[in-house]
């Protein structure tokens, strides 16, 4: 395997979105982002073909740049996907790849006063731009959303909050459970915390004077404080421990908060869309380090409880971590695609 780039069948657009939304956002976070648009083989042949979009969300510390990065014997995702559709292994789609970064690490794609407008700049800024701009097929049927880690988050809790906008979904490793994927964690931020007099504002003021993760705090820290900022901060944007920083002991209202975006738990209140989709894809490594390969059997055991028909879900779990997962993304576009094109 050539170790750089390679041409595309297809080809990639690197655009920039200016969002009203975002603008003035809590954190500073720069309104102009990267949207980076993919169309397949094809694209220029006939003006009048119109085609199925899939949009692609990053997991958290991810921004769109990243789909670029070429690791060894691996290639990018961006590559891989081009591959299935010079291939024939599935019919052409517009592939959408959003950026959603904050200063924290990400925005898990929710609206929050602690992050901004996330949710609503993808589904009412994004997609109305893209087919705007490109010849998509402008309707539910016809548009799937895909991601891992808090990217398979947003792409399972998306197209419950807007069913009207996405009919299709593929998750990688989503969180979801929260009492295996993030409790545990709460745990290990307590003892972190012990050197920052438990306020999570003193790591962070360390965390920008340095140069980031040279300390064992830090991985779990950033991904705490992004979610509390996310899911439970106050009306002003300050972030609300789930936890008390000392001891550990839940704080029952401020998590609750959390339990309510479990994706495992929003089922049932938003049953009626879910029933709605028309292909779902779950899939999980069975040693994934946050449990998630169990969080993957809840949301599936929910989706069966409520209606969804089996036919309509593709559900795997295959021997692997969190990490390193990437060469199952061009399975899931290809059968997303396959399922769009009926």
């Amino acid at each position: 395997m050539l170790p750089w780039n390679a041409e595309l069948a297809g080809r990639l657009e690197r655009n920039v979105i200016e969002s009203e939304l975002l603008k003035g956002n809590p954190l500073g976070d720069p309104h102009e982002r990267p949207l980076w648009v993919y169309v397949p083989p094809g694209y220029d042949d006939d003006p009048a073909a119109r085609y199925p979009a899939v949009y692609v969300i990053q997991g958290y510390t991810g921004h769109v740049a990243m789909w670029a990065n070429r690791s060894a014997y691996r290639q990018p995702f961006i590559e891989t996907a081009d591959a299935v559709f010079a291939s024939g292994e599935a019919p052409g789609c517009v592939v959408v790849y959003v950026d959603a970064w904050t200063a924290y690490g990400g925005s898990q794609f929710v609206d929050s006063p602690g992050t901004g407008a996330y949710h609503s700049y993808l589904c009412t800024e994004v997609v109305p731009w893209v087919d705007a701009r490109y010849r998509t097929l402008p309707d539910r049927a016809s548009r799937a959303i895909s991601g891992k880690s808090s990217g398979g988050f947003g792409a399972m809790i998306t197209p419950m909050l807007r069913p009207d906008l996405f009919g299709s979904l593929a998750t990688h490793a989503g969180d979801s459970l929260y009492e295996l994927c993030y409790v545990p964690e709460f745990g290990k931020a307590v003892r972190f915390l012990r050197d920052y007099d438990g306020d999570i504002t003193r790591w962070w003021d360390d965390f920008r004077s340095r140069p980031s993760f040279t300390k064992p705090a830090d991985e779990v820290l950033l991904i705490l404080l992004g979610c509390t900022a996310c899911f439970s901060a106050r009306e002003d944007g300050t972030p609300e421990l789930p936890f008390d920083p000392r001891s550990g002991a839940l704080r029952p209202e401020v998590w609750q908060r959390w339990r309510d975006w479990d994706p495992v738990r929003m089922v049932e209140p938003y049953a009626e869309a879910v029933r709605s989709l028309d292909s779902i894809w779950i899939d999980a490594g069975t040693r994934d380090e946050w449990f998630l390969d169990l969080g993957a059997e809840a949301f599936r055991a929910e989706l069966q409880r409520v209606g969804v028909a089996d036919e309509r879900v593709h559900f795997e779990l295959f021997d692997a971590t969190h990490m390193g997962i990437d060469y199952r993304y061009p399975l899931a576009l290809t059968w997303l695609a396959g399922r769009l094109a009926r």
